[in-house]
């Protein structure tokens, strides 16, 4: 049975600004919170494609660490000081310009680590642009 989340997107969103001010300012915010995952979604901007006009890498990985750290913060709470100890990304195609959608799940929740999988995506969740296994140590 998967752990009920004990914040809901408004929830997250609010430790999201409390933790990085800047986040507000067109940066990703969590969409969605459901028992094991949540979807995360960073508007696009200009500024986020690299030469050849697809998205660069630095900004995928960074949305799937940030969707990991929302997915933690929403199934342990407000622990702020909850870290990624592991992130291992494959890129499977250029991520296309558009809003660039990351769904995380839970893969295991444990009381030192949570082990996360994400996926992204720009033009469908079939088409996925990228995918990351993220591990965040948690706090004791």
């Amino acid at each position: 049975m998967m752990t009920a989340p004990k914040l809901d997107a408004a929830g997250v969103n609010a430790l999201l600004e409390v933790a990085f001010p800047d986040i507000g300012r067109a940066g990703p915010y969590v969409r969605d919170v459901r028992p094991g995952g949540v979807r995360v979604v960073l508007p696009y901007r200009e500024g986020l494609l690299r030469p050849g006009g697809v998205i660069s890498g630095p900004t995928l990985m960074s949305l799937a660490d940030t969707a990991a750290y929302a997915l933690v913060l929403s199934h342990i709470g407000d622990q702020l000081m909850a870290v990624t100890s592991q992130l291992n990304m494959s890129f499977l195609r250029g991520a296309q310009p558009g809003d660039i959608t990351a769904d995380a799940e839970l893969l295991r929740l444990g009381r030192r680590l949570a082990v996360c999988d994400i996926r992204l995506w720009t033009e469908a969740p079939d088409r996925l642009a990228a995918q990351a296994n993220v591990t965040y140590a948690i706090p004791g």
